[in-house]
């Protein structure tokens, strides 16, 4: 049951509320209860998890280390929970989630079933209105939005699409009770990391799986296993300075880049070092060499070795012409971690619809229809991606005391300073959002650090007695110029992935991460807090 906390100060319900109940919305309540303020969350799932509540297409895992994609907080609870494999799968994460929200009792703050719909900020007693869908109301002098970087599914615009007569699903809004294959003609139309991560799974039960591809994506096995009691003792004893070791890395987690210049090292050695990262799986493969994502030539090492363990795995070349990128350097759209991926497209029940070669002209009420013909099939799956990163926020009509929103304010590429506070938009955060590390680290840390100098923020105002911070617009710009500078000096850019929009229609093309690295951020934060929080407004 929701309890509502008692205002402390003023005409509030609350004096945060929290928007999301994934790992980023759950800390936020339990960070701000902390420090003793009232907190409501608003939740749009029937329980916790963000992500991981309504991700549960089959295969559904994270790529980020269990160990490490997890609180750091609370050395009891990372004492306390045992994970079972290296790779968390969805269930367990959800079972973590859930765990947590149990624990530290977070569930009595929030309001399920309740989407945000709508904000609009007043001056005069420098407080939040927030709209919900019920027609309810919360008023709050700050608020927390921690929403996520991947909560918006995109649903495609094809022809036809509603007139599929089979089961169509979404593995983004996959549902609660089993889906079975068993015996069925199921088509997946996308083959980024959700679909890359069914694919097996469903191939083994189908009569036939037809995988329409517009884009292929690079794929490293996950290599995933149990995590034995032995090394998990070992994991154990030494979690604090794995932690230590988590935030000083780039990415969140404590692997780094070999730190010699590439070509001092022979190839007898690199091409070791490059089956170690491959072994290593997943994204972790991007991070194998100094220059590895900024030098052609340097991505060149660990691009050719991808290629040649994705064609030794399947027979028939010509499909592995199919498979293969060619359109990207290796590491500059999301590496995708698989299990059986690329061996599936072997089976005589799996095919490939190459859709730059066979583009789909309509979906027709018995499957769908590319330019060479018709697909029959019984179910349809749309494993299509996210308005990744601004999607969620720029869909709440968040409207500050100009009354301009979001959504018009970055209507040219999101500004941001620090990558939480927007210019116009007081007393609002946005938690991992553009502008942050955000998706290039691991996001558990980064949402930690997040909400930790949010609220150092809130308390240094109420200690001063402000009511309202807000971003100062040439702090942001100068912010934004910044990351879009570290950003040119990439291969990033040059990729065609959703870090830079590229994926939605009309969507401003702009690489949106921080990509200095996690703990370059977390010393460019320290450092704003230290110059007395430079670049943002105090006032009352």
């Amino acid at each position: 049951m929701t309890e509502t906390p008692k205002p402390q100060d003023g005409p509030f319900d609350c004096d945060v509320l929290v928007v999301g109940a994934g790992f980023a919305g759950l800390y936020a309540v339990y960070a701000a209860r902390r420090l003793g303020h009232s907190v409501v969350g608003i939740e749009a799932g029937e329980d916790v998890g963000g992500t991981w509540y309504w991700n549960r297409y089959p295969g559904a895992r994270c790529d980020v280390e269990s160990v490490d994609y997890s609180y750091s907080f609370d050395a009891e609870l990372q004492r306390d929970w045992r994970w079972t494999e290296r790779y968390a799968t969805q269930p367990e994460i959800l079972a973590y989630a859930r765990h947590v929200a149990d624990r530290f009792r977070l569930r009595r703050h929030y309001r399920f079933n309740e989407r945000a719909t709508a904000a609009t900020f007043d001056e005069t007693d420098a407080a939040w209105t927030v709209e919900l869908a019920s027609g309810d109301r919360v008023r709050a002098r700050w608020v927390i939005f921690a929403a996520g970087s991947l909560s918006t599914p995109i649903k495609p615009d094809i022809p036809g699409i509603d007139d599929f007569a089979g089961e169509m699903l979404f593995t983004a809004r996959w549902p609660e009770e089993p889906v079975s294959f068993e015996g069925k003609r199921v088509g997946l139309i996308g083959t980024g990391a959700s679909g890359i991560q069914c694919t097996p799974i469903i191939a083994q039960s189908a009569a036939k799986l037809t995988v329409f591809q517009r884009s292929p994506n690079y794929s490293v096995p996950a290599f995933n296993r149990k995590i034995p009691d032995d090394e998990w003792a070992e994991i154990q004893a030494s979690y604090h300075e794995r932690r230590q070791r988590s935030f000083a890395s780039g990415g969140g987690s404590p692997h780094e880049i070999d730190p010699r210049e590439v070509w001092d090292i022979d190839e007898a050695e690199r091409e070791a070092l490059l089956e170690d990262g491959w072994k290593m799986g997943g994204v972790l493969f991007a991070k194998i060499f100094q220059g590895q994502t900024t030098d052609k030539n340097v991505n060149s090492l660990a691009r050719d070795f991808a290629e040649k363990k994705i064609r030794a795995v399947l027979r028939d070349k010509s499909l592995a012409d199919d498979l293969i990128p060619t359109d990207h350097a290796i590491g500059t759209k999301r590496i995708c971690t698989d299990s059986g991926y690329f061996e599936t497209f072997n089976r005589d029940n799996v095919e490939l619809v190459n859709l730059r070669r066979d583009p789909i002209t309509a979906i027709a009420e018995s499957g769908v229809r590319t330019e060479n013909g018709m697909h029959d099939l019984d179910m349809l799956i749309f494993a299509t991606g996210f308005d990744a990163m601004t999607g969620t926020i720029t869909r709440v009509d968040i409207r500050g005391p100009g009354g301009q929103s979001v959504a018009e304010a970055w209507s040219s590429g999101p500004k941001t300073l620090l990558g939480l506070m927007i210019p116009g938009f007081p007393n609002l955060f946005n938690i991992t959002g553009p502008g942050s590390p955000s998706v290039l680290a691991n996001m558990i840390l980064g949402a930690e650090q997040h909400v930790n100098w949010a609220l150092g923020l809130v308390s240094a105002a109420q200690q001063h007695g402000h009511t309202m911070v807000e971003a100062r617009s040439d702090a942001a710009d100068a912010w934004t110029a910044h990351v879009d500078a570290i950003a040119g000096n990439t291969l990033f850019t040059q990729a065609k992935s959703w870090y830079m929009g590229a994926n939605v229609e009309g969507k401003k093309r702009t690489f949106m991460p921080y990509i200095g690295g996690f703990a370059a951020y977390i010393r460019e934060c320290e450092q704003v807090r230290r110059d007395g929080y430079k670049g943002f407004v105090f006032g009352s």
